[in-house]
């Protein structure tokens, strides 16, 4: 297989969320949420195999882009399933999917409140045994001496604002939304400057 024809099955995929599709974890049916999809650059990968995937953003022109790939691309696949909205006040019933994706969108969270509204809504719309994806940025391998707070985000070494996930906020997610880990927590260093946090959970209850 060409580059060109892997780019075109794949995208430009998280490859952090490929490594669940080869580890077989993302089964051929599971209903699919990219809450935060932007463009939809993790999308291609389960629209070419045909998954039953939808997405969610703010961002009405990368809404715009996503509806117009799938038109153009997957004619049999409503773009309805694309639309404009806020991870935290989504129009879907509970426990609607088997995955929710979340790549490098909560650590955008202004506040810890933002921050878990956004986890309570994922989590109702996510299917009891559903997995639960996230990216993004952490504490951990940070100095911590080297981070500056302002408010409840850190003004990290690469320049960047972040809300961060700490060890506290994730045993919460895990005591009071009732997820454990399918795998260890992985975490990218990068230069000392940014941690790039992967969980990989599963809802239990």
């Amino acid at each position: 297989m060409s580059i060109q024809e892997l780019n075109r099955l794949l995208g430009n995929i998280d490859i952090y969320l490929l490594d669940q599709i080869l580890k077989g974890r993302i089964a051929e049916n599971s209903r699919i949420l990219d809450a935060g999809c932007g463009e939809g650059r993790n999308l291609i990968y389960f629209l070419n195999q045909g998954y039953d995937v939808h997405g969610v953003d703010m961002n009405p022109d990368a809404i715009r882009m996503l509806q117009f790939i799938v038109q153009s691309n997957f004619p049999t696949v409503e773009k309805e399933r694309f639309q404009i909205s806020p991870i935290d006040k989504m129009l879907y019933p509970d426990q609607a999917f088997d995955w929710v994706i979340s790549s490098a969108v909560l650590h955008f969270s202004t506040t810890e409140f933002d921050f878990w509204k956004g986890i309570k809504e994922m989590t109702r719309v996510l299917k009891i045994g559903g997995g639960l994806f996230i990216r993004m940025t952490g504490e951990f391998g940070l100095d911590q001496a080297t981070l500056e707070k302002q408010g409840e985000q850190y003004l990290l070494p690469d320049g960047s604002l972040r809300f961060l996930l700490t060890q506290q906020i994730l045993d919460q997610m895990c005591e009071e939304y009732h997820f454990e880990l399918m795998e260890p927590l992985k975490s990218v260093w990068v230069d000392g400057k940014r941690s790039m946090t992967t969980l990989v959970l599963r809802k239990t209850a």
